[in-house]
């Protein structure tokens, strides 16, 4: 009986530390959601340096110390050369664009590309890194309109493609000047799809009445529980129809030699195919090609990041503090068996 009545108070304690901490985390994230969103920071990151750096401790461990001598008095003789040299070298602003569905990364695409626009002078340059599969029309419209904010103050804009940009990502990669895309990236995909259940069926069967008031023929073309007619289903083909030729034109717009009757069938192909039909101009990584422009530039990766509000520090402790909690609980029981 000893035994159970201690094992009670300490399960009991261990209860009462986990409800009080998801409690203390609930009030603290309820509290932030009713203040202003915090803004973010730009991030800059001189990859030049950072690849010098590399670069100079692969010698130092690979030369003999001669060679390393001979390598260190050299550098310090291109530095000193650098010093003298008063013309400043061009710059490459790098960003990393990693989309997702609802294409909600471009709220940090326009700040980078904002902050660029401002201190960017005459020679510089943008590379941007695509990773996307596409998405929502009106989010990769609005992120492909910001990169031409950078064609419009004529800034030479390169887009890379290491794994894929299809619709939507393509959709950003064909304003560049010039796309690269490594040999089995995925591009293409210039098509429109949309797709919906439809549960009215199964609520007829349960006798569940479903209403939908609406002031417009089509204000809904398709509905999810009510019964779509041939009128609304003809409407909303119509309207895929019209969005995919807007998004035609729009490709061939930044790339007007592509036959663009052979690519927009919603297809997509490979780096090694897609040089061939024109939806790229080279095959390369983003690694091979940044590792190129730091010859004869500066490289400055530059990311627009939200500060960490005290609501989610609190919780990330209190996470741990939980699962310490509950490690110590497992490890206790185990004991006690």
């Amino acid at each position: 009986m000893e035994f159970l009545s201690e094992y009670g108070m300490f399960l009991a304690k261990a209860v009462t530390i986990v409800v009080a901490i998801l409690a203390v985390v609930i009030v603290v994230l309820a509290s932030s959601m009713k203040q202003k969103a915090d803004k973010g920071e730009l991030k800059l990151t001189n990859m030049t340096d950072e690849l010098k750096q590399l670069e100079k401790e692969l010698k130092e461990e690979l030369l003999s110390k001669k060679q390393y001598k001979a390598y260190e008095k050299q550098l310090k003789a291109d530095e000193k050369a650098a010093e003298k040299d008063e013309t400043t070298p061009s710059k490459v602003f790098v960003i990393d664009f990693k989309g997702s569905i609802d294409a909600g990364e471009v709220a940090s695409l326009r700040e980078e590309i904002t902050a660029i626009l401002t201190i960017a002078e005459k020679d510089d340059q943008v590379l941007v890194n695509v990773e996307s599969g596409g998405g929502m029309v009106h989010g990769y419209g609005l992120a492909s309109s910001q990169l031409d904010r950078l064609k419009q103050a004529n800034i030479p804009l390169t887009i890379c493609i290491d794994k894929v940009a299809a619709s939507g990502g393509y959709m950003m990669a064909c304003v560049a000047d010039k796309v690269y895309a490594a040999p089995f990236a995925i591009v293409g995909s210039i098509g429109v799809v949309a797709q919906l259940p439809n549960f009215s069926r199964l609520l007829k069967k349960h006798d569940i009445d479903y209403e939908q008031h609406t002031a417009g023929d089509f204000k809904r073309t398709l509905t999810v529980f009510g019964e779509n007619t041939d009128e609304g289903r003809e409407k909303f083909q119509e309207e895929l129809e019209e969005t995919h030729v807007l998004f035609k034109e729009f490709v061939s717009k930044y790339r007007p030699e592509m036959d663009i009757a052979k690519v927009a069938t919603g297809e997509h192909w490979y780096g090694q195919q897609a040089i061939e039909l024109g939806l790229i101009d080279a095959i390369s990584t983003s690694d091979d090609v940044i590792l190129s422009l730091v010859k004869e530039h500066q490289v400055i990766k530059i990311k627009y990041q939200m500060k960490k509000k005290l609501a989610d520090k609190i919780a990330h402790g209190a996470s741990l503090s939980v699962d310490g909690v509950i490690n110590r609980l497992m490890e206790r029981e185990s004991t006690i068996k």
